[in-house]
């Protein structure tokens, strides 16, 4: 006898449908499996053989063949464990009730030897992506019901038992679809404020730049000077997540299973800040089964990378690609992944190794060691970089000052408005920020006009700056023209720009010191 049921696996971010099929026949009896299966669905076999057994179901001596399709796709994890024990049930005359249809069911879950559902990874992917395609309920673990029921539309039942399962399919004892509710995560950064950040004037209209446009930043300063401090509270003026964005850090939350304690969606941008000991794989994402790395986990957020000349040369260097088109392609010889990674690029360093240069009463570095120090972030790493700015050690009287600093909540709102000129600008395209324009995009949106054409040309002879950083700068122009309401970029929004870049324009043309 045949049956069929519908799981689901991640690809990549994307939920896409297996099926799951089960023969049973006369022959020597046994299990196999086929279906590009990877050593942890291949063990499903004895997870569902045993499982079966301590809940009360007998396997018949004959020959059972379980198919997971399409064949060619490889299968990873232990979600496929539900489907296979219900696919098995059906063909020995389980039959199935009137109050679910399983042709419009998706049903994921690991099963323990004691016949429980345990919780997998990637849920919300799985039921997000197939829902769409003509399944309308499914039934998962009842640890992960919560993250299913954050999909709109599916009538979600969460197990803990495959007794229950079976009594649920046949009608003998129907569960209660689980009842979603409007939650939403808020990341650590909720509780941080700009408002802490005493003095720093040029830094802090800085930040609020690179939060309209979503531009890449590197900070320098003396040890202490508060850079990291900054960098925290960056995600706090932020514009607001969409929905569509909010779902797609959800998703890769969910895939890397770190969806815990009953999390919702995830409605704060995330902020990342790996240590500088990260490998490669750990930064980009990779495996035997590819997983996001951290460049995803900051997808729509921001990664942050402090001591940045302490991280490994080569770990740097797979950041320009990701840094420039905003995903991560992974080839592997069954299929190929991209992981989005549209993130903001947030570095900072101290301007020598022990980090109290030009303060030569306390710096100890030679010109050479200086040199050599700099030295380790590349120039095609540093062109990517929208803007530069240096941290300066707060004064006695700034640092202990009464005045009170502009909160997260009302630069937030000019860069909410700033957001919403770009939205309209962008309207019809997969553009949300100025930075994320590319080639020809640049000029098409950007119009300069002669005072500020003039001031791009003076600074890019003086500077010797590439095409990219000459892009760059027309680009960060035009956030602050937003922030400024005008529809034009002016002189002033030009030499603002190249203010911000002004420093890393130094660094590319090889000075000695720069700071």
């Amino acid at each position: 006898m045949f049956h069929k049921v519908s799981s689901s696996a991640v690809m990549g971010i994307d939920g896409v449908i297996i099926h799951v099929e089960a023969d049973v026949s006369d022959g020597l009896p046994m299990l196999s499996m086929v279906g590009c299966l990877s050593p942890s669905v291949r063990e499903a076999g004895e997870r569902v053989r045993t499982a079966l057994k301590n809940s009360d179901f007998f396997l018949p001596p004959k020959r059972i063949t379980v198919n997971l399709s399409p064949g060619n796709l490889k299968k990873y994890g232990t979600g496929f464990d539900l489907p296979i024990a219900v696919a098995i049930l059906l063909c020995m005359g389980i039959t199935p009730g009137e109050n679910i249809n399983l042709d419009t069911t998706l049903i994921i879950g690991e099963l323990g030897l004691d016949g429980m559902v345990k919780p997998v990874n990637g849920i919300l992917p799985m039921i997000y992506d197939c829902c769409g395609l003509g399944y309308d309920t499914c039934i998962v673990p009842a640890e992960n019901a919560k993250e299913a029921a954050l999909v709109d539309g599916v009538k979600v039942f969460g197990v803990e038992s495959l007794r229950q399962v079976i009594d649920e399919i046949t009608g003998t004892n129907s569960l209660a679809p689980y009842k979603g509710c409007d939650s939403h995560t808020v990341l650590e950064t909720g509780k941080l404020d700009f408002s802490e950040i005493k003095g720093q004037e040029s830094i802090r209209r800085g930040m609020e730049i690179a939060a309209a446009g979503f531009h890449n930043v590197l900070m320098t300063g003396a040890a202490g000077a508060g850079k990291s401090m900054i960098a925290k509270r960056l995600p706090t003026i932020m514009p607001k997540m969409t929905f569509e964005e909010s779902v797609q850090v959800t998703k890769i939350y969910s895939i890397n299973g770190m969806l815990k304690d009953g999390m919702g969606l995830i409605c704060e941008r995330p902020f990342r800040s790996p240590h500088h000991t990260i490998t490669g794989h750990a930064l980009i994402g990779g495996g035997v089964n590819p997983r996001p790395g951290e460049v995803s986990m900051a997808h729509n957020g921001v990664l942050f990378l402090d001591e940045l000349p302490e991280f490994n040369k080569n770990v740097l260097e797979v950041l320009r690609q990701p840094v420039e088109d905003g995903r991560v392609s992974l080839s592997r010889v069954n299929a190929s992944y991209v992981f989005p990674c549209d993130f903001m690029l947030v570095a900072a360093m101290n301007p020598c190794p022990c980090g109290f240069y030009p303060d030569r009463r306390r710096c100890t570095c030679t010109a050479a060691q200086i040199k050599k120090y700099q030295g380790r972030i590349s120039g095609p790493l540093l062109d990517r970089i929208d803007m530069y700015m240096e941290v300066r050690p707060l004064k006695y009287e700034s640092m202990f000052s009464e005045e009170e600093a502009e909160n997260s909540k009302s630069i937030r709102e000019r860069v909410e408005r700033a957001r919403l000129i770009q939205k309209k600008r962008y309207e019809g395209t997969m553009i949300y920020f100025n930075s994320q324009l590319e080639g020809a995009l640049v000029r098409k949106y950007i119009k300069l006009g002669p005072d500020a054409e003039n001031e791009l040309k003076t600074h890019a002879e003086h500077a010797n700056i590439s095409a990219r950083g000459m892009n760059r700068i027309i680009k960060l122009s035009r956030t602050i023209a937003d922030l400024d309401g005008s529809e034009d970029v002016q002189k002033r929004h030009v030499t603002e720009a190249c203010f911000y870049r002004n420093s890393t324009s130094r660094m590319e043309g090889g000075s000695d010191y720069v700071f």
